[in-house]
């Protein structure tokens, strides 16, 4: 009887970060984030990211990308799209960071309030969200997530390789400084 050793399967990031997407700094270590803005450890993450965008400015390039999951928080797409169509006017992350500081209250009168405190044109973005114009772009991200084995809110990436451990600040600062390290 032979025994095969047990392969440990390492999940990677199928699509790279490109030019479509929602990317902060330009440091040598890439951050990718699967999130859901619905999601209350995605909310806590968040934090925590910032706290790490903070501390390594330099050495971080941060993207996020959406994964909503919609069988638990059923204005998750929703706000994914309020947020794409926020991009399209070149206003992503001040709607993104609302997403997470108002993410108790997510539903689709509160994300209007969002998007006119925010100096944003309610009626053409509620338009464009209900005509769904920019779902295909929510889409492609949550499909690239699949593909890359994200199977839950918040996921990783950490230069392509999905990080495994936890999201506190000291496990995501020592990974960081880990990835810089090897790129030396």
């Amino acid at each position: 009887m032979t025994t095969t050793p047990f392969q440990v399967t390492v999940a990677r990031l199928v699509v790279p970060v490109g030019p479509d997407d929602h990317t902060l700094s330009d440091g040598q270590v890439s951050l990718v984030e699967y999130g859901d803005y619905q999601c209350p450890y995605c909310g806590m993450a968040h934090t925590i990211v910032q706290d790490l965008l903070r501390l390594r400015h330099e050495t971080v390039r941060y993207t996020y990308r959406h994964f909503p999951l919609t069988n638990v928080h059923p204005y998750a797409d929703l706000a994914a799209e309020v947020a794409e169509a926020a991009a399209a006017r070149g206003k992503f992350w001040p709607v993104h960071n609302w997403l997470f500081e108002h993410q108790r209250s997510i539903n689709p009168r509160q994300l209007m309030v969002g998007v006119e405190r925010l100096g944003l044109p309610s009626e053409e973005i509620a338009g464009e969200v209900g005509a769904h114009v920019l779902l295909d772009r929510v889409r492609r991200d949550f499909v690239g997530g699949v593909r890359s084995g994200v199977n839950g809110t918040p996921t990783f990436f950490i230069n392509g390789i999905r990080h495994d451990g936890g999201y506190a600040l000291e496990e995501l600062l020592e990974a960081v400084d880990e990835a810089a390290e090897a790129t030396v």
